[in-house]
């Protein structure tokens, strides 16, 4: 018994020797015959095996860049299980990023958590030649003859809601902020119907919508879970609403101006009209792309004046000259002249934009140059990201980036241009520049205009912390503040 074990011994041995030299031979013979790829591959962060850097993506992707930027430059590969994902961080090696076009780098397939939300036929659900007419139809419904409108319609919410507050008092400012946006929205961009008569019942729908956005969403946005029954539900209401309004307006013709008709009258380059279906997923993106941005914004802004007696000073005098020359009033080319609130806002959303990551998917191979001249290759199938919160900060583009300083945007200085297109992306850039961002602008200024020539203001919780476990970053907590209703002396 024993010798049959050891002659079976043997034999196991026998072929696994054989096995071993078999694979070493095709390994030899594919060193000799296969062509080495010539590819000059990024450098990649080191991460666990089958999982990448998975762990340390998900525990925040800002801080792995702060650790790994350091190391391996301005471009380099991130795996995260079957996924690579090549990052560009800096203006020196974005263009490809936000100039390619949609052949090489698309937005559609890494968008595609957006879908169960915006509805089917509309942005990240049809090919790129239709959804840049749906774009055109966004730019249409935002040119300066439409934005005098809306400024006039957001100036009238304004003042109508702090109309409200008392003589003085304590108001969570982040909350305040967020129901007045959702507002001037719901009047500018879906109408005086929603506005006036359904303004409660299409807000908590939009609500429910808002919440059913979770970072699962993102790799499973059609996982039976709780938040995802609810998002549904909501849609099919909201669309039911839409349809009947749009029903309405056509059969009285009556026309209105907001987007909700910009979108009803638009009409694609084959001279089909857009359906009630398409007009529904229009609105809902108009409203998600702008909604979260500007009522973070509009905190933040608030939040980093009340701890800044220097600029806080400087926006007060720009609005005292204002009223000197124009007294109490408010429209789209007196908020245009407000540069000093201007460049707050701006410097606010450079510190804190809402979004964290731009991504891309790439179709072809391409290589990039580092501003050290380093040549690297990126392979198709990579996504490609760049990352706003992380890129505003870099020393070599900002002075002192860490620190609040709206001068920075002011002529002479013009650090947003200085290292380039590409030194500001907190609203994206180049193809896929935001839409929306004069009218955030307009819509933040409208707010921060009438509550300083109208109130005293004092922050009186801790300055607010980041919200990164929220799907769009903002601000984490109550933002407390005491108020006291007071007018500008214009002397």
């Amino acid at each position: 018994m024993e010798g049959m074990m050891m002659e079976q011994g043997s034999k196991f041995l026998n072929v696994g020797l054989l096995l071993l030299a078999t694979l070493l031979v095709a390994k030899l013979v594919s060193a000799l015959i296969v062509p080495r790829s010539n590819k000059r591959l990024p450098p990649a962060v080191k991460g666990w095996p089958l999982f990448g850097g998975l762990f340390r993506f998900l525990r925040g992707p800002v801080d792995l860049l702060r650790e790994e930027y350091p190391k391996l430059g301005s471009v380099f590969t991130l795996k995260l299980l079957s996924k690579n994902i090549t990052f560009f961080i800096g203006p020196e090696v974005s263009a490809h990023f936000f100039k390619a076009p949609e052949s090489d780098l698309s937005q559609q397939e890494v968008y595609q958590f957006n879908v169960p939300t915006f509805g089917p036929g509309v942005v990240f659900d049809v090919d790129y030649s239709i959804r840049q007419e749906q774009f055109r139809f966004f730019t249409e419904s935002l040119r300066v003859t439409k934005l005098k409108g809306y400024v006039d319609q957001m100036v009238f919410e304004t003042q109508d809601y702090f109309s409200k507050w008392g003589d003085s008092g304590k108001v969570d400012l982040k909350y305040e902020l967020e129901h007045l946006i959702i507002l001037t929205a719901s009047r500018c961009l879906l109408g005086e119907e929603v506005r006036n008569k359904l303004f409660d019942d299409v807000s908590a729908l939009f609500h429910d919508l808002d919440n059913g956005m979770l970072p699962i969403s993102v790799i499973y946005p059609y996982l039976p879970i709780p938040a995802h029954h609810r998002r549904d539900k909501a849609r099919k209401k909201l669309a039911a609403i839409f349809a009947s309004i749009i029903a309405s307006r056509r059969q009285s013709g009556k026309t209105q101006n907001d987007m909700l008709q910009c979108f009803m009258d638009s009409k694609y380059k084959d001279g089909r009209p857009t359906t009630e279906a398409e007009v529904t997923g229009l609105l809902i993106a108009a409203l998600f792309a702008g909604q979260h941005t500007s009522s973070i914004t509009s905190t933040w802004t608030g939040a980093y004046l009340l701890c800044n007696k220097k600029y806080m000073s400087q926006v007060l005098d720009e609005q005292k000259n204002l009223m000197k020359k124009h007294g109490d009033k408010v429209d789209h080319d007196i908020l245009s002249d407000m540069e000093v609130l201007y460049h707050c806002v701006k410097e606010a959303l450079r510190l804190h934009p809402p979004l964290v990551m731009l991504l891309r998917s790439s179709h072809t191979d391409f290589s990039v140059t580092t501003k050290d001249g380093k040549e690297y290759d990126i392979p198709k199938g990579h996504i490609v990201a760049t990352s706003p919160a992380f890129a505003n900060r870099l020393p070599h583009v900002y002075k002192d980036p860490d620190t609040y300083d709206p001068d920075r945007f002011a002529p002479g200085r013009d650090e947003d241009k200085v290292a380039g297109a590409f030194s500001y992306i907190s609203f994206g850039g180049g193809r896929h520049g935001c839409l929306g961002e004069p009218f955030a602008y307009l819509q933040i200024k409208a707010i921060w205009s009438h509550l300083l020539r109208n109130f005293e203001l004092e922050l009186i919780s801790p300055f607010p912390e980041i919200d990164w476990n929220a799907m769009v970053v903002g601000v984490k907590g109550k933002v407390m503040v005491r108020y006291k209703r007071r007018q500008i002396p214009v002397d």
